[in-house]
């Protein structure tokens, strides 16, 4: 028996759109984002990067990279070989780069080899700029090979942290 407010027929079932799948994260933007060294940290030694690397802390060595970035409170000393270079923060030391933006904050002393070098107003610069006859090169095969060594090289220093003696 059927009510008088009910029907007994069951209407159509709704048109559902065929779910999309959740695109896949691609290798190429975990490459886009920048490999960051923060505040307060300070590293000795080299650092090569076939990406963008931005500069927080402070860095006391060579840096070969696609991008570098030394923003502002941030020190680095030493020698540069990136395709695009703004500094923004202290840098003393040696820059190769196709590009190079000195920023009002930036305090560079030293040399900057270059094809395009802007420095704006309040920017400190002390030192010689010259210009390069070609670009530079993108970081390749070498860094790769820097960066997976077959065979330890004797400069690393493996950190062994020991747990809290209140956990045993």
């Amino acid at each position: 028996m059927s009510s008088f407010f009910k029907s007994d027929t069951k209407p159509a079932a709704a048109p559902t759109a065929a779910a999309e799948p959740a695109p896949a994260r691609s290798v190429d933007r975990v490459a886009e984002q920048p490999s960051v060294l923060g505040r307060g940290m300070q590293i000795t030694g080299n650092i090569v990067s076939t990406g963008s690397v931005q500069i927080h802390g402070r860095v006391t060595g060579d840096i070969q990279a696609a991008q570098l970035v030394v923003c502002e409170g941030a020190r680095v000393e030493g020698k540069v070989i990136a395709q695009d270079t703004v500094i923004q923060g202290t840098f003393n030391g040696n820059i190769h780069s196709t590009t190079v933006k000195l920023q009002k904050t930036a305090k560079v002393d030293g040399e900057i080899f270059s094809r395009s070098l802007m420095i704006e107003q309040d920017a400190q610069f002390e030192g010689v700029s010259r210009k390069l006859d070609k670009p530079v090169d993108a970081p390749g095969a070498t860094v790769a090979a820097v960066a997976a060594p077959s065979v330890a090289p004797s400069n690393v220093t493996a950190l062994r942290v020991d747990p809290s003696p209140l956990a045993r």
